[in-house]
């Protein structure tokens, strides 16, 4: 039996990117197991796809326990929940910050530790992380959303070169703008002409991608994004400086604006 058809938790599954692989993966004949903290919102989604809900808000520890004690064995965990964790840092008190973290980081690796037990046991499995091209690319008014991302990718890296003797895959897939569903796209911000955009099922399809062919990394951007998120890896000053040039501070700002009543 493919991994892509047994059995699969999915976080976040209430947005439209965790719709998208939710849909993707019951096309393939997956037995889903969606989270998300809005049960009126898991519900249709369930009736239409099959599997079971398990409303859950991951910033809570006694949430997230009951969701790993109700997951059951699970042959893929893609852990999609995110925060926004948009805007300066300073306009943000200890509790928004805590619960950045545990949303975006905390929870994915507690996930992937409670789950990763038993895929090595039966000799297989995959975890896939969804991060962002905001994972290579430092980007301004979003340094939590940002440092949470490069923790993230960071951690799916590592613990793949951990889990590579163990028949256990682990794959990052690295959103950019992505169109009709996201964070980007409820700011109803527009980009420079140029910048381009993805939609939700290419990021199911990349996911699908990952898995099937065990790849460390995806990433679901146009070309041009996709060099730029290098070059802020080589040249982080450079970089910077060529995306203010394109307005990457008024983007950033307009789409943190958006977000701040989701902290």
């Amino acid at each position: 039996m493919a991994l892509v058809n047994g059995t699969v938790l999915v976080t976040g599954a209430t947005g439209g990117i965790g719709h998208a692989i939710a849909r993707a993966f019951a096309a393939r004949g997956a037995a889903l197991v969606l989270t998300g903290r809005r049960e009126e919102v898991l519900a249709p989604l369930v009736a239409e796809t099959g599997g079971r809900a398990v409303a859950c808000d991951l910033a809570s520890r006694s949430d997230l326990e009951r969701l790993i004690a109700g997951a059951g064995d699970v042959d893929v965990m893609v852990a999609n929940a995110a925060h926004p964790g948009s805007g300066p840092l300073l306009e943000y008190d200890q509790d928004a910050i805590d619960r950045a973290l545990d949303v975006n980081l905390r929870a994915p690796i507690a996930l992937a530790r409670a789950l990763a037990p038993g895929m090595v046991e039966r000799g297989r499995g995959h975890l896939v992380f969804i991060t962002s091209l905001q994972g290579k690319a430092a980007t301004p008014h979003s340094s939590l959303y940002v440092a949470t991302k490069f923790g993230l990718r960071g951690f799916g890296l590592a613990l793949r070169e951990d889990l590579r003797e163990s028949g256990v895959g682990v794959s990052v897939v690295a959103p950019g703008f992505i169109r009709d569903a996201g964070l980007f796209a409820d700011s109803g911000v527009r980009l420079p002409l140029g910048v381009g955009t993805r939609t939700p099922e290419q990021v199911a399809a990349a996911v699908i991608s990952a898995i099937e062919r065990n790849r460390a990394e995806v990433d679901v951007s146009p070309f041009l994004l996709r060099i730029g998120a290098t070059m802020a890896g080589v040249a982080p000053e450079l970089s910077a400086a060529v995306s203010r040039r394109m307005g990457s501070h008024e983007i950033a700002k307009a789409v943190a604006d958006t977000q701040v009543g989701k902290r």
